[in-house]
């Protein structure tokens, strides 16, 4: 299994130098990708200019989108903004899609949310149908429609995150969908995590962002903080599980905005 590590674009405080320097030394290894998310109304930095800036200064990490909302956007415009970070990164770009879990992302786009799951469909056949051969797609969700869609029109499945039994779950039911459309091969499975690793300040700062992130959950933010990785054994064994439930990539999230976080996760996945 790879393991990839997100973008601090969206935890507080980061800015373009901090961005840029983590995405130099993740591509000095040892990390497989780097990973961004998406999100409107929030502080989260677009993820497809994001990916853009870590082109010019990376050379071998695959450039992940964990995932991008997709009906938020035209579907030419997020074709041609995609197809130019493929361009820019000679062909490193990793595209995934969702439909995103707020309404008022939705909102703020003036997209009506009640058509976004036909709209996610049409966006993916018709991305096909411009990219052939072009980058990978994938689909994020953990509903029925999201395993058809990464069965029918994509590569593969984005898992959201959870425990290890979670996603072994989930995977099962990607993979029967994958065998349900009659496709041949298998369907790449991926992942992400979040981990805050350091002092007791630093894992009550990852738990802060978590908790105004998920905050529209009502309540399942806390299951999601209890999740975060905050010790290097916990990230071994998130690691270890996942591995052995057959994801073939798993993207660590970072939850604080320091460059000692990419260098100690560095080190415990390194090793």
């Amino acid at each position: 299994m790879r393991v990839g590590v997100g973008l601090p674009t969206s935890t507080p405080g980061a800015d373009a130098g901090l961005v840029l320097e983590w995405a130099r030394r993740a591509d000095a290894g040892p990390f497989a990708s780097l990973g961004v998310i998406d999100r409107l109304v929030h502080d989260c930095w677009d993820p497809l200019a994001s990916l853009a800036a870590a082109a010019a200064v990376t050379r071998r990490v695959a450039l992940v989108t964990m995932v991008v909302i997709g009906p938020l956007r035209g579907t030419a415009l997020l074709a041609r903004q995609a197809a130019a970070v493929d361009r820019l990164s000679g062909g490193r770009l990793v595209l995934g899609l969702g439909l995103g879990a707020r309404t008022d992302d939705y909102e703020a786009a003036g997209v009506d949310p009640r058509d976004r799951g036909a709209a996610l469909t049409s966006q993916l056949v018709e991305l096909r149908r411009r990219w052939e051969g072009g980058p990978p797609l994938l689909v994020g969700g953990g509903g029925s429609a999201a395993f058809a869609r990464a069965a029918r029109h994509a590569d593969g499945w984005v898992h959201g995150g959870g425990p290890p039994r979670a996603f072994a779950s989930a995977a099962a039911r990607a993979r029967a969908a994958w065998a349900d459309a009659g496709r041949p091969g298998r369907a790449r499975l991926y992942a992400q995590a979040y981990f805050a690793l350091g002092d007791e300040g630093t894992v009550a700062a990852g738990a802060a962002y978590l908790r105004d992130y998920y905050r529209f959950t009502g309540g399942f933010e806390e299951r999601i903080v209890a999740g975060n990785l905050i010790t290097p054994a916990a990230v071994k064994d998130h690691v270890r599980a996942y591995e052995e439930e057959g994801c073939d990539e798993l993207v660590l999230l970072p939850t604080v905005s320091r460059l000692d976080q990419l260098e100690r996760l560095a080190q415990v996945v390194g090793r």
